[in-house]
């Protein structure tokens, strides 16, 4: 009875053994197939899931305001991409009390002054954004203006010009409308009601009339960016300074006081505001830049020139009340001018309008702020 009951045993054992071996075989047929083998397997179809629907997103939209409209690398100012793409003009400014005052000059977005010859000093506006049909009177470049302009890559508009000024727009090779070539009828025209020589005017019309004429590029160079602007209006670490006064010399010494409710600096000469004639306002500024630099006579002929082709100084920035120390940098080869603050980073001007003096260092004690 015992030995049946063991073969009876041994014989289930068989039968799970034979029972094992089977599904051995049924898994070895299911067997990931290696990637060399791949191709000559059957591939079988996949049954294409259905994605539940993504919700539509919102595209932002755009301020209507805003709609083709880039910063400007003069003021910060939103305005039209065409004009950021476009070179600027440099427009020399006479300013001498007899010319006084002068016409469209407020639609320029950054002012500079610097002397000339026999203490009286010169203006000089770069023009992005204008439409004046009268801009002067317009008077002759020196030098030192054609090496400000090439900053901006800007077209250079003068009457007349110096030696000096001459060579040096050779030097930068300056694309320049001046009234004493041919093309001066095209941009110019005298009031024949002022005295001369202080009664040359240019308009926005004939400036672009004589730019085609002269087949300039009037595109702007991608490597020209004057300044960078803080994205807020913010006020700087400095000093009081509500009013400041540039001794230029016994003839001139303008000066500008801060409008507290305008956040603004106005501007004053001669004894009275600094009108534009063609509105009637005074010229206002939100940044003023006051570059330091070594200058001397030239010649006999009292012309004056500037240390500013490969060069470095010191500074001061006003806005919004408040004066600070800067240094500055050019390279006249590079076409580079560079502020910096009192830590050493490139200066960022409050968005707006900026005059900027280039100022005798030798009389830099002549600079005086006040609360």
């Amino acid at each position: 009875m015992k030995s049946k009951r063991v073969l009876i045993t041994v014989g289930i054992c068989f039968l799970f053994l034979l029972m094992g071996c089977g599904k051995k075989n049924d898994i070895q047929k299911n067997a990931i197939i290696p990637l060399e083998t791949a191709a000559s397997a059957t591939i079988q179809t996949p049954v294409p899931t259905v994605e539940p629907e993504q919700p539509d997103i919102e595209q932002p939209v755009l301020d209507p305001d805003m709609e083709g409209k880039a910063q400007s690398t003069l003021t910060g100012l939103w305005v039209d991409k065409e004009l950021v793409a476009k070179r600027p003009y440099a427009i020399m400014i006479n300013n001498i009390k007899a010319a006084n005052p002068q016409s469209g000059i407020s639609q320029a977005s950054i002012l500079y002054e610097a002397v000339v010859e026999g203490g009286i000093t010169r203006l000089m506006g770069i023009f992005e954004d204008f439409d004046s049909k009268r801009i002067g009177s317009v008077r002759s470049a020196r030098h030192y203006f054609c090496s400000f302009a090439d900053e901006y890559d800007a077209i250079f508009v003068h009457y007349g010009q110096t030696k000096y000024a001459i060579s040096k727009m050779e030097e930068l090779g300056t694309d320049n409308l001046s009234g004493l070539e041919g093309v001066g009828t095209t941009v110019f025209y005298r009031d024949n009601s002022i005295q001369a020589p202080h009664n040359a005017f240019a308009s926005y019309e004939g400036i672009l009339k004589g730019t085609k004429e002269k087949k300039y590029r009037t595109e702007r160079s991608e490597n020209t960016n004057p300044f960078t602007f803080n994205e807020s209006d913010i006020q700087i670490d400095g000093k009081d300074a509500k009013k400041v006064s540039l001794g230029y010399s016994n003839y001139t010494t303008p000066y500008f006081t801060y409008d507290e409710q305008e956040k603004v600096y106005k501007r004053f000469q001669f004894g009275g505001p600094h009108i534009d004639k063609s509105t009637g306002e005074q010229l206002t500024f939100k940044n003023i830049i006051i570059q330091l630099v070594k200058e001397w006579d030239i010649d006999k002929n009292g012309y004056q020139t500037m240390d500013i082709e490969q060069a470095s100084g010191s500074g001061y920035y006003l806005t919004n009340g408040k004066v600070t120390e800067i240094t500055w940098t050019k390279n006249e080869d590079k076409k580079e001018r560079v502020y910096y603050d009192k830590d050493g980073n490139e200066l960022k001007l409050n968005v707006g309008k900026t005059f900027i003096s280039v100022f005798p260092r030798d009389r830099s004690n002549k600079i005086s702020f006040s609360q």
